[in-house]
């Protein structure tokens, strides 16, 4: 292909809202950017900075302020300079601010530093870009890669913006691309060539496409030529950021670049969220807030009331300039705004960066967890969320997807039925779990599968277009499949061709790629060119040949690998090479290997042909001529195609029940073939070129070609649970946690699922919402009733009536059984309707556990948003897919599982995860630990700020007038320096409860959902006690030294000393578990203190005029008084709070200590006594009466404890 002929294509003209239209660059180079038809649209180069050299300090400045603290603070500082207010010098009020807002803006300097050497790393890079002038392609930067530019890349290079694909090297017009730096998918996607573009050269062209937008699915448009329109699709365009594997090269025509590429729209920041507990604690600031104007109103009025007592001005008070003085009620005024200078601290200043510097050690623990490690995929857990860490701790109902979540989506071949004959293959992977058997009368009960049906899941789990893929060649096991010897047998009769017709749509029917061995082992080591992997795919029709070997045939070992190789003249063998399927979907790729055990073997897959070894050893290749790809609405995809021998058109079918039950009258369609579909083949083209409303008309069009089917047959694909599934619901449950399940699921394979995994249990009471089953008798139904019923919503709501009714009317119901209720996808949309969403929510409160089948994506996010809504809880969602996004982004707190279905869930989500069992850690002990140790430590930082009411105490002696009797540095260096470092330990490194007695013990982790470690009665006491403590910290020093000649600042030293000690053994008592670390801060925090007190004193002769502090430390430490006074003070202030902690420890113990307490016995005891604990339990279990009245019951909640056992289950079905 020359790329000269591109020069007549014609000049930019204006494109409207809808579309954008672009022509090449080459008749243009050289001219000036102005002159450029593409110079509209954005340039390659990249920017993520937030910042410039010249910008950041009024921009950092203008974000940071919009924390009203912060701005709040800085009001006070510029309060300090007016003259008739100051409390102390204006210089000393700015420290504490600036030092903030410094620490900030270093921390977001560093951040954007990291990123302006990552753009320029990126827009250094270097790809071919093709000259003009020069006529072949020259090596160019990424940054000046402009829209309307040929880009050429080479194999194993990354792609540097959207480019249309033109031409391949691959005859086929093929390119593999692999999207892993994308969405993290190792296999490979197969891009095309724009028809037409392969082997010729078009000229006078436009390329018309949509506007920029972040779908990673579709991508719609035409190249325009002659008043002839051909249509390209996503299958055309390369994406920036992704890698070129196995092919030599690839070049198109750049139609988004930089900032506009669907990768860059795609790249999100980290979402902001706010706690829980934050939005708490802001309101505990305001009530700070009031609580410091009470106080400076106090001072304020005491102020001017002094003054008024005296009857003539005394020889002390100060004129003004012009020799007046001011009025007691002006002057009281002044004092207001001075105190509220003084008092400050009473607002947390730090507190907002200590709690940032808390969650990142908090998360830093988290993703260092080796219990969270899976070694299988060397994964961690991620937290992407930094700020909702002690949300974690706060969970009351959890929202989870099944397929791959609670499975391992991990499918293997179990069965097939073909005329009606069902064919067991209970050999495949027998090294895999079994559960036992839900229904012993229904044969595929026994088995945990999710019937997957050619292959859109008969079980419908995944309501989304297959973007996603997994590696399957090194994974055998899913892979294996050992054929049928009496299907065998039937194969090899005459009359076969249903059976050859059947396992012929299964090798061809799917999106597998055939990928080689050698290209997989360069992929991995990350070589610079796969020369050998592309030789496969360049291959023309009838240039491919499969050597046969010995042991392959029907009966051939059924591994993940085929051989291909090319048969030359006068050759008698051929080396083979050694090929991979690499499927979009789990069950997609069992499918494949199931008809590959039985000779029918997938060679090559083109946008042109599919090459499939029959069981003969003979090699057909298909013409494709076009493909229906699966969607969500659908539920089905088909392939048109050519038979080399008959030449008839063929469509072959596969599709979940529900999507291709109306396809014919049939009750099992799952793989048909049609025949007279030219007509429609015209009219899918011709919507192929469309750009607005594309989805709609390719729609259309394929449900006037899927019809008149012919039946072929069905297939059974088994799923297991994941590892240690049931056990996590178990202690999920028992932590007063309630589990919802929400799946695209059919309702029989759903409830067998949750049974397995121990959602639902033999004793349940289940309810059940089956409209798709029969109508209500209208025998037992009054008139009205019936004419309700006459519609499915008036049905559901009289079904809805009654069993409310019922559970209300017997109120012992609930005692005695577990409520369970299982909804279909038809009843949950009806549900979810205004008029019966409070009776619904009604009902969900007193089930035990809920299961949603056959739920879309949007019903899955609209129960999460209801129930967040309705009952005001905190609500976790977690999946594996990209139709589990919604879900994850309406929770509070969504969870992603990095499983099989690419990492669509793991990027919308807070917390990533790679099994469902580390939920259970994740939730029971780090979410108990940040939520307990972040709501410690705020409660703690509001009692240490209280350390400004010695000032307020000694106003009443000093005549109301502002003046303090500490040091205005000590003041500044106490929060900054001497008490900044203990809370941080302490919100980061607490332990209240070990994490062996949190697994044990699930009941622990109901303390956050009620907010127990944060009331706002703790608040107050917490604020009260500081009080107390003040007043003894003022009194007993100045009762001590009354009467004396000490002045002012010596008086203030034992104070602020004995504050300090106070305020550090006070954390002390708090402090559940002591380490090196928390000695070192301790004992450090005291260490420093002194030692920067005696400096200071020693250097500072007269750092704050007219007062002089020199050597005043020295003289104090060194009278044995001070002593005495620090000691007696701390002793007084701490008793109140420690004996409150003894009388509560040995009286009223909680839950916890007893946990704590247990956890300090030796082993062999603290583990007999878990068992007869649980044995404890167990029993209760078993006397409803017992557990009745040992546990108190609340119908809002989900019940925590085990309920009396029922023999059978209810079913209310429409």
């Amino acid at each position: 292909m020359t790329w000269t002929s591109w020069c007549c294509w014609t000049k930019w003209r204006d494109s409207s809202e809808s579309e954008r239209k672009l022509v090449s660059n080459l008749p243009y180079e050289g001219l000036k950017p102005k002159n450029q038809p593409n110079r509209r649209y954005a340039g390659n180069a990249i920017k993520t900075t937030k910042y410039s050299f010249w910008s950041f300090i009024p921009m950092n400045l203008y974000e940071q302020f919009h924390r009203w603290a912060n701005l709040y603070f800085v009001g006070i500082a510029v309060l300090n300079f007016v003259p008739a207010v100051n409390a102390f010098q204006p210089q000393v009020a700015l420290i504490p601010i600036c030092i903030i807002l410094s620490l900030t803006a270093i921390k977001d300097a560093w951040e954007d530093f990291r990123r302006y050497q990552s753009d320029r790393q990126l827009n250094g890079m270097t790809c071919l870009i093709y000259s003009r002038s020069q006529r072949s392609f020259v090596e160019r930067r990424w940054k000046d890669v402009r829209v309307g530019d040929f880009v050429r890349v080479l194999s194993n290079e990354i792609i540097p913006a959207d480019i249309l694909l033109l031409h391949t090297s691959d005859p086929n017009g093929v390119c593999h691309m692999e999207t892993a730096n994308l969405d993290g998918e190792t296999n490979l996607k197969q891009r095309k060539v724009v028809p037409g573009f392969s082997s010729t050269v078009r000229t006078c062209s436009i390329v018309v496409c949509e506007k920029p937008n972040d779908d990673l699915n579709h991508f719609n448009g035409f190249l325009e030529e002659d008043r002839r329109k051909t249509g390209f699709g996503i299958e055309n365009l390369l994406l920036r950021g992704c890698t070129v594997r196995n092919t030599a090269d690839a070049s198109g025509i750049v139609v988004y670049a930089g900032h506009e590429t669907k990768s860059m729209l795609n790249n999100n920041r980290l979402r902001y969220k706010r706690s829980k507990l934050e939005k708490k604690m802001n309101t505990e600031v305001l009530f700070c807030v009031l609580l410091l104007i009470c106080m400076c109103l106090i001072v304020a009025v005491g102020h001017a009331i002094w003054l008024q007592t005296f009857s003539s001005v005394p020889i002390y008070f100060v004129p003004n300039s012009d020799g007046t003085f001011t009025s007691a009620v002006l002057s009281g005024v002044f004092m207001f705004l001075t105190m509220i200078i003084l008092l400050q601290v009473m607002i947390p200043i730090s507190l907002y960066l200590s709690i940032e510097l808390v969650k990142m050690g908090q998360v830093f623990f988290i993703t260092q967890d080796a219990d969270l490690y899976d070694e299988e995929k060397d994964t961690r857990v991620q937290c992407r969320a930094l700020n909702i860490t002690e949300d974690l701790g706060q969970i009351q109902y959890i929202f989870s997807d099944k397929t791959g979540t609670l499975t391992e989506n991990k499918m293997v071949f179990r069965r097939c039925t073909i005329m009606g004959t069902e064919f067991p293959h209970e050999e495949n992977g027998e090294f895999r779990c079994r559960i036992t058997a839900v229904d012993g009368g229904n044969v595929f009960s026994a088995l945990t599968q999710s019937w997957f049906l050619f292959p859109a899941h008969f079980s419908e789990n995944h309501n989304v277009i297959y973007t996603e893929a997994v590696d399957f060649c090194v994974v055998a096991q899913e892979t294996e499949v050992i054929p049928d010897h009496t299907l065998v047998q039937l194969m090899e009769e005459e009359e076969a061709k249903p059976y050859l017709d059947f396992f012929l749509a299964m090798a061809i029917c799917n999106t597998v790629v055939v990928s080689t061995e050698t290209a997989r082992r360069q992929r991995v080591r990350a070589c610079s060119h796969t020369d050998l992997a592309f030789t496969a795919f360049t291959r023309r029709g009838a240039g491919l040949r499969l050597q046969q070997g010995p042991d392959e045939g029907v009966n051939s070992p059924s591994n993940c690998r085929a051989t291909t190789g090319r048969v030359q003249a006068g050759s008698s063998s051929v080396a083979p090479e050694e090929v991979c399927y690499e499927a979009q979907s789990p069950d997609e790729a069992a499918l494949v290997h199931a008809a590959k055990a039985y000779g029918f073997t997938l060679l090559e897959r083109t946008p042109d042909h599919v090459t499939v070894r029959l069981p003969s050893g003979k090699v057909l290749e298909f013409k494709v001529l076009d493909v229906l790809s699966f969607d969500s609405i659908r539920r089905r995809m088909s392939i048109i195609v050519r038979h080399p021998r008959s030449k008839e058109i063929i469509m072959y079918t596969k599709g979940a029940d529900s999507g291709i039950m109306d396809r014919d009258e049939s009750v099992y369609l799952h793989i048909y073939i049609a025949y007279e579909i030219c007509k429609c083949m015209l009219k899918r083209q011709e919507a192929m070129s469309a750009i607005s409303k594309k989805e709609e008309l390719l729609m259309d069009t394929a449900d006037d070609m899927e019809n008149n089917l012919t039946l072929l047959g069905a297939t059974g694909i088994e799923d297991r649970l994941q590892e240690n599934v049931p056990e996590t619901i178990q202690a999920l449950r028992e932590a007063g946690i309630q589990v919802w399940v929400l799946t695209g699921d059919k309702l029989e394979t759903a409830v067998n699922i949750a049974y397995s995994c121990k959602l639902l249990d033999q004793r349940d009471l289940v309810f059940t919402f089956n409209m798709e089953n029969k109508v209500p008798d209208s025998l037992s139904l009054t008139l009205p009733a019936l004419f309700l019923s006459l519609t499915p919503q008036g049905a559901c709501k009289t079904m809805l009536n009654g069993i409310l009714q019922e559970l209300l009317r017997n109120g012992s119901l609930e005692s005695e059984a577990s409520i369970g209720l299982v909804i279909d996808g038809r009843s949950l949309s009806m549900l979810l309707d205004d008029d019966l969403q409070m009776q619904f929510v009604q009902l969900c409160t007193r089930c035990r556990s809920v299961l949603c089948c056959r739920a879309t994506p949007l019903q899955k996010s609209r129960v999460v948003t209801l129930l967040r809504r309705r009952l005001k809880v905190m609500t976790l969602a977690i999946g594996d897919g990209a139709n589990d996004v919604n879900m994850i982004q309406a929770a509070d707190v969504g969870v992603g599982i990095s499983g099989q279905e690419g990492m669509q869930a793991v990027m919308a989500s807070d917390f990533a995860i790679s099994r469902f069992k580390h939920l259970k850690k994740l939730l029971l002990v780090h979410g108990h630990w940040c939520y307990t140790r972040l709501a410690n430590m705020i409660i703690y930082f509001f009692y240490k700020n209280a350390y400004v009411n010695l000032l307020f105490w000694y106003q009443f002696f000093c005549g109301f007038s502002g003046t303090a009797m500490i040091d205005y540095w000590f003041m500044i260096f106490f929060n900054l320096i001497f008490t900044s470092s203990p809370p941080i330990m302490f919100g980061i490194m607490d332990r209240e409860v070990s994490a062996y007695m949190l697994l044990q013990l699930p009941e622990l982790y109901k303390r956050g959902q009620h907010a127990g470690g944060y009331r706002r009665s703790t608040f107050w006491i917490a604020i009260l006690d500081a009080f107390y403590q003040s007043l003894v910290c003022f009194f007993v020093p100045y009762w001590t030294y009354a009467g004396s000649d000490i002045d002012i600042f010596t008086l203030g030293i034992p104070m602020n000393t004995v504050s300090l000690f106070t305020i550090i053994l006070h954390l002390a008592i708090e402090i559940k578990s002591w380490t090196v670390v928390h000695w070192v801060i301790m004992v450090g925090s005291v260490i420093v203190y002194f030692v920067v007190s005696l400096v200071f004193s020693a250097l500072c002769v007269s750092c704050n005029p007219p007062s002089d502090p020199y050597w005043l430390v020295q003289e104090q430490v060194a009278d044995p008084m001070f002593y005495l006074v620090c000691i007696l003070t701390t002793v007084v202030a701490l008793l109140p709070r420690y004996t409150l902690h003894a009388l509560r420890g040995t009286l009223v113990p909680s839950d916890h200590l007893k946990a704590r307490q247990k956890d300090q016995l030796p082993p062999h005891h603290r583990d007999r006594w878990l068992r007869e604990y649980r044995s404890l339990k167990e029993l209760c279990a078993s006397f409803p009466s017992m557990s009745s009245s040992t546990v108190p019951q609340d119908t809002t909640q989900s019940p925590s404890t085990p309920t009396a056992p029922l023999s059978s289950s209810t079913r209310v079905q429409n």
